[in-house]
């Protein structure tokens, strides 16, 4: 196998759109059934409603949820951050860092950009993670608001753009299709 087919990459998912981490999960699912090691991530998305981590558990894709509840079915949405949430945030980094260390073939940061955007996280924390990856692993980052020093570090960038949304008409979150 040559340099350009083996893993390595950085990969980051970003923009306002929607599908950043349905992008990744669809790369983990890919990933896991060619028999790679896959570990995620999720940044700032504690609870435990989100239908993925059923499907994750089928398919023997390992997960780790860092983050308080923003987000629950039928509630407001909790914006701002507090010290439990850059607390989080940081646990997310040194799991994904154990993960390096533990040969994971494909590890995903699930909203780890919106993390830095909402100043959970200081970049140089993702800088530094990305300088301590092995050479065989994948990285992808998701989320909005990914800084420019980080998207410069990376071999592909997919920037999701937001023509339209039904959200905007009224139609909230709905279960098996955003959680």
């Amino acid at each position: 196998m040559n340099k350009k087919t083996k893993l390595g990459q950085i990969q980051i998912y970003t923009g306002d759109g929607k599908g950043k981490t349905t992008a990744a999960l669809g790369l983990a699912i890919r990933a896991a059934g060619q028999g790679k090691k896959v570990g995620i991530v999720f940044f700032d998305k504690g609870g435990v409603f989100y239908g993925e981590r059923k499907s994750l558990t089928k398919l023997e894709i390992d997960f780790w949820v860092t983050g308080g509840i923003r987000f629950k079915p039928g509630k407001p949405f909790r914006f701002g951050v507090n010290a439990d949430d850059k607390k989080e945030a940081t646990k997310g980094v040194d799991i994904a860092r154990s993960l390096f260390q533990k040969k994971y073939d494909l590890v995903i940061m699930d909203e780890a950009n919106s993390s830095m955007g909402l100043k959970m996280l200081e970049p140089k924390l993702i800088l530094d993670l990305i300088k301590t990856k092995p050479a065989h692993t994948e990285l992808v980052l998701t989320g909005r608001y990914c800084p420019p020093a980080v998207i410069k570090q990376a071999s592909l960038v997919t920037e999701m753009k937001l023509k339209k949304h039904y959200f905007n008409q009224g139609i909230p979150c709905r279960k098996g299709i955003e959680f």
